[in-house]
């Protein structure tokens, strides 16, 4: 029999300890579950755990991460796709003809989580993704309203596929999750009440609410122009891009948004701020990967899951998102001891970074810089050399393929 290599004997090991802890928080529950009771499931010692996980935080998300991974999966054999895709040897079955009947859609698919009849409080937490108890410091709930932000805009760009053009939908995807979350915490603490089928059929009236969404950031005007340079752009190797959950390439020019985990909500100054033709990549940034980089995984893959069961290829997102936990992609740009508060951003031409920019606002000012003008004081500014931008409802945001 082949030795196994050490890579694949921390693969096997890493499997064993998740499967074990699955069956652990199932039948007793985030609280009560030991690390020690996880061990010996899995017939290993304490200090093995710790080696893969070094929280019992960290441990339970990578065990929702893995649902996550394994109900995507699920997904795309019953319906013969590729679970990414949707295909399989044939056209992508079409999207929803409407914002309202792809809100209706997205509600049943994410609705799938609720806890069937008979799931204990136990398993039932695990099927809702629950995070209750968990987070409970300050960085995390931090990270964890940032990445709501950050899910909000993922939906609200598949949902601004549909016409009319140049309307804003972030505060109606911002309802639709709110509604969508606040019936998960209703199953879990007050188990049966309400219909699913009343929150779809809500869910797809929602979009017959005037919101009155415009796009008009008070600190827009204040932020200073991204600086011009001629510096050499060598990306990483191939990386993962979560929405369209294939490897990519970060070579094209456009807008490249460097975030920490506490600054997500920034990624829609780069997307509305790009030129038509730009790529926008947003890149995810943490110093704690074991926890935080595995909760915002967690959270945009299952929001990206549903988004891609919903809506064919040509509706997701017009961005690419990476999570970048080893800082490879922040330190091919330059941007080392990055963190949950970082906030940078550069602009890439013909293989070269042409302008950089960091702090508030950096985001934009990356995106304004290749507006015409740009440079000029005031750039940063809404309307700076780009038509449309601050105005009620403008979106503007880049046109590269998803």
């Amino acid at each position: 029999m082949a030795r196994l290599t050490r890579a694949q004997q921390q693969e096997r090991t890493r499997a064993a300890v998740l499967a074990a802890a699955r069956r652990e928080f199932a039948e007793h529950g985030y609280a009560v579950t030991k690390i020690d009771r996880i061990a010996e499931r899995a017939e290993m010692t304490r200090g093995a755990v710790y080696s893969n996980f070094p929280t019992k935080r960290a441990l339970y998300l990578a065990v929702l991460a893995d649902l996550v991974e394994r109900s995507a999966g699920e997904a795309g054999q019953a319906d013969g796709s590729d679970g990414i895709t949707g295909a399989a040897g044939q056209a992508p079955r079409p999207s929803p003809d409407s914002v309202a009947g792809s809100l209706g859609a997205f509600a049943r698919v994410w609705l799938e989580r609720l806890p069937l009849t008979g799931d204990s409080p136990a398993d039932g937490h695990l099927r809702l993704r629950s995070l209750s108890g968990v987070l409970d410091d300050e960085p995390a709930r931090t990270a964890l309203a940032q990445t709501a932000r950050l899910e909000a805009l993922l939906l609200a760009l598949a949902l601004e596929s549909y016409p009319p053009p140049g309307v804003r939908r972030v505060r109606l995807a911002e309802l639709a999750l709110t509604l969508l979350n606040g019936s998960a915490g209703l199953a879990e603490t007050a188990p049966g009440f309400g219909d699913p089928f009343d929150v779809v059929r809500a869910c797809d009236h929602l979009a017959g609410i005037d919101l009155a969404d415009a796009w008009d950031p008070p600190h827009l005007p204040y932020v200073s122009p991204a600086r011009p340079c001629d510096d050499p752009w060598t990306p990483p190797a191939e990386v993962s891009d979560r929405i369209t959950g294939r490897p990519t390439g970060l070579g094209d020019d456009g807008v490249i948004a460097v975030l920490g985990a506490g600054r997500l909500a920034a990624a829609e100054e780069a997307v509305r701020g790009a030129l038509p033709g730009d790529r926008v990549t947003v890149v995810v940034v943490t110093g704690d990967p074991a926890e935080i980089g595995r909760l915002v995984r967690l959270r945009i893959d299952d929001l990206t899951a549903c988004l891609r069961r919903v809506f064919a290829p040509g509706g997701w997102p017009s961005l690419r998102l990476v999570l970048d936990d080893r800082a490879l992609a922040a330190a091919a740009l330059g941007l080392p001891g990055v963190g949950d508060a970082t906030e940078a951003a550069v602009r890439v031409r013909d293989g070269r970074i042409v302008a950089r920019a960091e702090g508030r606002g950096a985001a934009h000012a990356a995106a304004a810089a290749g507006a015409p003008g740009a440079g000029a004081p005031g750039a940063g500014a809404p309307g700076a050399g780009a038509p449309g931008a601050g105005a009620p409802g403008a979106t503007r945001h880049g046109g590269g393929e998803a």
